[in-house]
């Protein structure tokens, strides 16, 4: 069946920051062989039944094997050191008056609906809401930690995010106003300011000695509970949830409020910022998601002193590659990431890289799932020429590109006539696929920005195409790893399938490209 690809991951992830006064609400989609004894007496022969499972097993060890793990940890040297670094932190927002009436209703704006009977676009423009600034109510509450003792404090973007003002609390019951200095939304990581010197900072650990298994804690004040303490394992690494980071994985109890507090290791590193968890009811159910504090400090020291994260992008748009896609053309599992899409004037496009291209590498680094494109791209500083190497129709290449500083994507627009065609019917060609196919008008191969492909007429039901999923409207632009410009190319790539395996097909669909599979 043809495959779709998409680079949110299946599983829902929630915030964990409590907003004041709301409930919590439920969320989230999710999901031996009989052995026969020998009879006494009896003489072995290669028809007699095999030994049974206590006569093959080694004889039991007499003395016990020492245990792997013995004893838990004691955790009150790292709360002792880590714990007086972790802040509380309230967001608050103005008190803002309405000039509405009741039920919500502008008095002045009925009076000219009923009696003059005008439209709301034609009504005069009035003064919007204005904040009270001599009053402030609390609108959420979030964690933190000290990262430098003149009071720069990380936490996490949605933490900070439009709030009118801050209240930093310290353990030692301080309280300090708090400045966003900076706040990066793609990796949820933010820096807030307070005034103070001498602050007790933390020590940020290495997320490449972290290992599954491992204990870790966690400091924050879930539901506004303030240096509460939980802990647990590293569930797993390089967890992809479909965001720019891959998170670390625990089970370590984190709750609304526990947002933006620090994940320590055994040593009191800070590994992590608690960011994420999975759940139905709002509540922790036994996963947990934090990113990784070597990324989040690059991203920490870029808002520390310019306020913002400068990127690099090339203007692709990328998909995962699927696993038996992937074992068709040559790949180890789901490595690399398939382009769906080009965007136009990027440095991709001057490049000449294509929809459809698989990038396996830039600069001779494996990207081994598709998060890590994106990641190493954005890593690397504008102006920089990087080496994509990539796999287009069975065959490897290396594309030099110059990164561009990033900005927002592009949306992919829809092939305007793709579902149909100006060709008179008696163009279209079928075949033993299934499939009708006409050419590409000019400007249908403009506006994909394509250099050929065959548009689909129709898809005959039952077929090897309707079972590989393509559908009426689809743009096939290669198949079996040779490139198809027009239908009588189509033809001869379809006369050249193998008859005993699988083989890849290549289609535009939803303004991006994407990989079927055509069975025999």
């Amino acid at each position: 069946m043809l495959h779709r690809s998409s680079l949110r991951s299946s599983f829902a992830v929630r915030s964990a920051y409590a907003l004041a006064g709301a409930g919590i609400v439920a969320f989230g989609l999710l999901g031996c062989q009989k052995t026969t004894s020998a009879q006494p007496g009896s003489a072995p022969s290669a028809a007699q039944p095999a030994a049974s499972l206590t006569q093959t097993l080694p004889a039991p060890n007499a003395q016990p094997s020492p245990p792997l793990v013995a004893g838990l940890p004691d955790f009150t040297p790292l709360v002792d050191r880590v714990g007086p670094s972790v802040v509380n932190i309230r967001v608050m927002e103005k008190v803002r008056r309405s000039p509405l009436g009741p039920g919500g209703v502008d008095p002045m704006e009925e009076l000219l609906r009923r009696f003059f009977g005008l439209t709301p676009d034609q009504m005069p423009r009035r003064n919007q809401p204005q904040p009270d600034s001599n009053n402030e109510r609390p609108a959420g509450v979030g964690s933190g930690f000290i990262v430098s003792s003149d009071g720069y404090v990380m936490t996490n973007a949605h933490v900070v995010d439009e709030a009118d003002s801050l209240i930093v609390t310290l353990t030692d019951k301080r309280e300090f106003r708090g400045k966003v200095v900076g706040k990066d939304k793609r990796t949820d990581v933010a820096v807030v300011k307070i005034e103070a010197q001498g602050l007790p900072v933390v020590k940020p650990g290495s997320v490449g000695t972290l290992k599954v298994g491992q204990w870790v804690l966690a400091i924050g004040s879930p539901f506004g509970l303030d240096n509460t303490v939980t802990a647990g394992i590293v569930s797993a690494m390089q967890r992809d949830t479909g965001e720019y980071l891959p998170f670390i994985q625990t089970d370590v109890a984190v709750n609304p409020g526990n947002s933006g507090g620090p994940l320590i290791n055994m040593a009191g590193e800070v590994v992590g910022i608690n960011s994420q968890i999975y759940s139905r009811s709002g509540g922790f159910m036994g996963i947990s998601f934090a990113i990784p504090i070597d990324e989040a400090m690059r991203v920490a020291e870029q808002l520390r002193t310019t306020g913002s994260v400068t990127r690099g992008r090339i203007g692709v748009q990328i998909a995962p590659v699927e696993k038996e896609v992937g074992e068709s053309l040559g790949l180890s599992g789901q490595q690399g990431a398939l382009v769906r899409s080009v965007e136009p004037g990027t440095p991709a496009e001057k490049a000449g890289v294509q929809p459809g291209d698989i990038i396996t590498k830039v600069d001779g680094k494996t990207i081994e799932r598709t998060s890590d494109l994106p990641r190493m791209v954005g890593e690397t500083k504008p102006g920089t020429q990087v080496t994509l190497s990539v796999l287009r129709n069975g065959a490897n290449r290396d594309i030099p590109v110059t990164v561009a500083k990033a900005e927002d994507d592009a949306q992919p627009r829809p092939l305007s006539g793709q579902g149909g065609s100006s060709a008179p019917d008696a163009a279209a060609s079928a075949n033993a696929l299934g499939l009708q196919v006409v050419d590409l008008s000019a400007p249908q191969r403009q506006q994909l920005r394509v250099q050929g492909g065959v548009l689909v007429r129709s898809v005959a039901p039952g077929s090897r195409a309707a079972n590989a999923g393509l559908q009426e409207g689809d743009v096939i632009l290669a198949l079996g790893n040779q490139q198809v410009q027009n239908v009588a190319e189509f033809n001869s790539a379809v006369s050249k399938l193998p008859a005993n395996r699988p083989a890849t097909v290549l289609i535009h669909r939803d303004g991006g490209a994407q990989y079927g599979i055509i069975r025999p």
